[in-house]
């Protein structure tokens, strides 16, 4: 069995940079070569082209500000659990529901190595307490631009999610609020 690799090594071998915004570390690794044209795709595009596809490696550790914060985008992202230890995704849907899911190796114990966010949920997530990191990869088609990313705002959500108020105020950054 190969021995686990540290947090340094897996930085350098994926060659990982901060991700902005959202927070954790990511390298993309795909984007496709061709685009779709504006005409071509739903007006939630914005006018944009978009390539037809884009994937990345998403990483999370225990520092305290490596968290992926709660934002939503206009195409369903799938995750990849690949390694490390135990995520916690929360998810807030448009009807004032929200779910909780934990992307993890333990899929006997109902932990998903693959979880589908739909388009126009907003999203995020942390490495469970206790955890020292977790290796995620991310797909999208249409691709991911930058443009796509809607950062969610703290009041906003605590006013529609007040069940979720712990997990709100671990998922999103303020300058007014400590608790980030």
């Amino acid at each position: 069995m190969p021995s686990r690799p540290s947090i340094n090594e897996i930085i350098r071998l994926f060659n990982l940079k901060p991700l902005p915004a959202e927070g954790g570390l990511f390298a993309q690794t795909y984007v496709s070569d061709e685009v779709i044209p504006p005409e071509g795709l739903p007006i939630r595009y914005g006018g944009v082209s978009k390539p037809f596809g884009t994937a990345i490696f998403y990483f999370l550790t225990s520092d305290p500000d490596s968290f992926s914060a709660l934002h939503r985008l206009p195409t369903d992202e799938i995750y990849h659990f690949y390694l490390g230890d135990p995520v916690e995704m929360l998810l807030l849907y448009p009807d004032g529901s929200s779910r909780r899911v934990i992307l993890g190796q333990d899929i006997m114990a109902g932990q998903s190595i693959q979880w589908i966010v739909p388009r126009g949920i907003w999203q995020g997530s942390r490495l469970l307490p206790g955890g020292e990191y977790a290796l995620l990869g991310t797909t999208m088609a249409p691709g991911f631009t930058p443009e796509d990313y809607e950062e969610g705002e703290r009041n906003l959500l605590l006013v529609q999610y007040p069940r979720e108020v712990d997990l709100i105020l671990r998922l999103t950054r303020s300058m007014s609020n400590s608790q980030g």
